[in-house]
């Protein structure tokens, strides 16, 4: 086929990056459109440099071209430059395989993975002449779908999307695409073809249901518009990762970008139940890979891609039972390739600390640790698994093994967070200082002393977590909190060797407003979008105050999804999904961490949260 570029020579080299919009990078995909039934156009709505770095997309991409009926091609936002040059220039945004314009294609996928990118979502739709609202498409338009995490509450975007996929990628869009053609085939309207889709499970139609709202604007009720439409929408669960599909080619960019690796998934799931993590409950139960399967994609991808580097990705790599065996493999394999491992995700422990001085050049790499918490009443609140001890000791065993560098990551305005709790912050780093000057005799410190950076953000309540009915604070209480634990830090003995960084505060209410928001919400995105809201997660972009001038004009209340509080038997925006955690374990850990106790992980017993239903995973290991 020949390579036809949308923009001109001229228009490339006039912007920055030009690399980010040609495409034919290695192991792209390219096919006759002719020979094609289904073309679907992938998009993250961020920029490309973070997009490419996404491993959802990889797996779906891969799956959807093994199909042989079906062009999978990607979509990314255009950086500004490039968006101005294709509004002065009228050219329609195009996918980067064909580089044909995103309204030619069937289907346009959205991997929704932060709320702060849904004005994006209105950029691509805007670029790519599809109208912005479900109701105004045609079967002129590409059917526009989202998927990923924020598909859990997707209420405050729900007009602009024909339909949601709930769950994971894997297991449905087969059955999708062979509806489409169908529907096409039997020429069915628009509105047919999607109350049919809404028979498959894990597809939410959002124009299939009716809203209403009491007095005092929470939902009185959600309700299916047809019998035939179910009330509630059950997540989408890959039941056998050792036997799906595993992209091994996966596209490697000309240019630089957020992850330049081979990405290695060991599990999905957690075991760990932190009632902050939205993650650690959409994703359960915890299922792992085979080890001799991870040891066969793990050649091929260093093989297919030529990356010097492969991480381990999970949400709790120390909790794969097949980590030992797996990492000697790799260490064995990737030493002989000159390849770097990366272990994100790992707990501080003596097996960790060995596993990474094996494969970290320890001079060079900070130690991370996510306490997330000052003291343990915290800790036990959030049920973080981790006390100062295990704090101190992992540091110890750190410092014995050369590291001088450390990272610690902790959140501010967690529910039921005291004074003490914020100040239990500095006194942590300063007890992990003490234990460097304790362990470390000043003749083998070369010269060298310990060096801690300590950061907070500030605690967002998510769905489908136990803190769901938690008030969130106001950005003056943040920052209050941000000054109250900057002075804890400077009144330390070795403040010195502490340095502090905290996050916006803004863009985190607004985050809150998003994650917890309803319908209502659209009229704000929409009309905050034609204001010039773009790219909100970019710190140098966001416009808090266009945000709050346009909330005012729509009459909606910001502080009504992020500060109130929350009756116990309130209807939220995301009831009508089930994510196999029932509301009542949800309600019953809220309890507990009221009263500051812990609960345990999955494999010290089983809490009953109702993950079990899908018959796989940890929920299952010691079943004979």
């Amino acid at each position: 086929m020949n390579y036809k570029l949308a923009l001109s020579d001229e228009t490339l080299l006039s912007i920055e990056k030009p690399e980010r919009y040609i495409g034919n990078e290695v192991n792209s995909v390219t096919k006759d459109k002719d020979q094609v039934d289904i073309r679907f156009a992938f998009c993250f709505p961020d920029v490309y440099d973070i997009g490419m770095s996404h491993l959802g997309i990889q797996i779906l991409y891969g799956l959807f071209n093994s199909y042989s009926d079906v062009w999978c091609e990607r979509v990314y936002s255009p950086w500004e430059d490039m968006d101005r040059v294709l509004r002065e220039q009228n050219i329609p945004l195009f996918a980067l395989e064909s580089q044909d314009p995103v309204k030619e294609f069937d289907f346009l996928g959205f991997t929704l993975q932060y709320e702060m990118c849904y004005t994006n979502i209105l950029q691509v739709l805007d670029l790519s002449k599809v109208p912005f609202l479900s109701c105004e498409r045609t079967w002129d338009d590409p059917i526009v779908v989202g998927g990923g995490p924020c598909t859990y509450n997707p209420e405050p975007i729900a007009d602009f999307f024909d339909f949601f996929y709930i769950g994971e990628g894997e297991t449905r869009y087969r059955e999708i695409f062979d509806l489409y053609k169908k529907a096409k085939e039997e020429g069915v309207s628009r509105q047919d073809f999607l109350r049919e889709l809404s028979h498959i499970p894990g597809m939410y139609v959002p124009s299939l249901y009716d809203v209403s709202y009491k007095d005092d604007g929470t939902i009185k009720a959600m309700v299916s518009k047809f019998e035939d439409v179910p009330s509630v929408i059950k997540k989408e669960m890959c039941t056998d990762l050792s036997n799906a599909f595993y992209p091994t080619k996966p596209v490697v960019p000309y240019s630089k970008i957020t992850q330049d690796r081979v990405v290695l998934e060991v599990m999905r799931g957690c075991i760990r139940g932190c009632r902050f993590c939205q993650a650690g409950q959409l994703y359960k139960p915890l299922r792992e890979k085979d080890v001799d399967y991870l040891k066969k994609l793990a050649i091929e991808s260093l093989k297919n891609t030529g990356y010097e580097e492969i991480s381990l990705s999970s949400l709790s790599s120390s909790d794969y039972t097949g980590l030992p065996e797996l990492l000697d493999f790799l260490i064995e394999s990737c030493n002989e390739k000159k390849v770097n491992i990366s272990l994100p995700s790992l707990r501080i422990d003596a097996f960790s600390l060995d596993v990474m001085s094996k494969v970290q050049d320890v001079k060079k790499s900070s130690l991370t640790f996510a306490p997330e918490a000052g003291t343990q009443h915290m800790r036990d609140v959030i049920n973080k698994g981790l006390t100062e001890e295990d704090i101190l000791r992992g540091s110890h065993e750190a410092f014995m093994g050369g590291w001088n560098k450390v990272k610690l990551y902790f959140m501010l305005g967690l529910p039921f967070e005291t004074d003490e709790d914020i100040l239990g912050i500095g006194d942590i780093a300063n007890k992990i200082a003490v234990e460097y000057f304790e362990t470390v005799p000043k003749e083998k410190r070369n010269g060298r002393t310990i060096d801690i950076v300590a950061s907070t953000s500030f605690f967002v309540p998510k769905p489908f977590t136990p803190f769901q009915w938690a008030p969130m604070n106001t950005k003056e209480e943040f920052l209050e909190k941000a000054n109250k634990t900057r002075k804890g830090i400077m009144s330390q003995l070795n403040q010195k060797h502490i340095k502090y960084n905290w996050h916006e505060a803004d863009a985190s209410m607004m985050e809150g407003i998003f994650a917890r928001g309803d319908r209502k919400l659209g009229e704000v995105i929409l009309k905050a979008y034609k204001k010039g809201c773009i790219f909100d997660a970019w710190q140098e972009y966001f416009k808090f105050d266009v945000w709050m001038e346009t909330f005012k004009e729509c009459g909606v209340d910001p502080f009504f999804y992020t500060t109130r509080n929350r009756a116990d038997d309130e209807i939220f925006p995301w009831d009508i999904i089930d994510c196999g955690v029932t509301k009542s374990f949800l309600l019953r850990e809220w309890n507990m961490a009221r009263e500051g106790k812990p609960s345990k992980n999955c494999r010290q017993g089983c809490l009953g949260c109702g993950a079990a239903s899908f018959g796989v995973g940890v929920c299952f290991e010691n079943k004979g």
